[in-house]
């Protein structure tokens, strides 16, 4: 797998509903690529509507930065080193749990972030969605590269 596939995020996305679930909540759970584009997004029954955005964009600042939103609490506090981080890239710098990117390979993919209740809640259904990411992928083959030479 060399890009986050509609199928993937589908996947993934099934997971984290599934975990949501089992821990009586309703989330937004939002999927880009490794560009940051919107890939998908699911919104549970009876989720906050502002968890819409807040799901999309640590599942962006989780590529942007290359690491898990979480990672961004402490660094993010006032004194630390990127105190005020979340106030650049027009305010969707996230600094808080629900944001971890998709990694194949050694390679970033994409990556999940989920909003919608406590930060803990988030990580967990964030870590599940995460591990159906990394089982799913397992399984998928090597994505060929496309041979050109046909072409006049």
């Amino acid at each position: 797998m060399k890009s986050m596939t509609l199928e993937t995020a589908k996947h993934v996305i099934k997971a984290a509903e599934q975990k949501a679930k089992e821990l009586r909540i309703s989330q937004v759970i939002a999927i880009v690529d490794e560009g940051g584009n919107f890939t998908a997004c699911h919104r549970m029954d009876d989720a906050w509507l502002a968890s819409i955005d807040i799901a999309q964009n640590k599942a962006w600042t989780a590529v942007a930065l290359r690491m898990p939103t979480s990672h961004l609490a402490h660094l993010a506090a006032p004194h630390a080193e990127l105190y005020g981080i979340n106030t650049t890239n027009h305010g969707r710098v996230v600094v808080f749990g629900g944001g971890i990117p998709l990694v194949r390979e050694g390679r970033i993919v994409g990556a999940v972030g989920v909003s919608g209740s406590t930060v803990a809640n988030d990580v967990e259904v964030a870590k599940a969605a995460v591990h159906a990411f990394e089982s799913y992928a397992s399984h998928m083959p090597q994505a060929r590269r496309l041979d050109w030479a046909w072409i006049p």
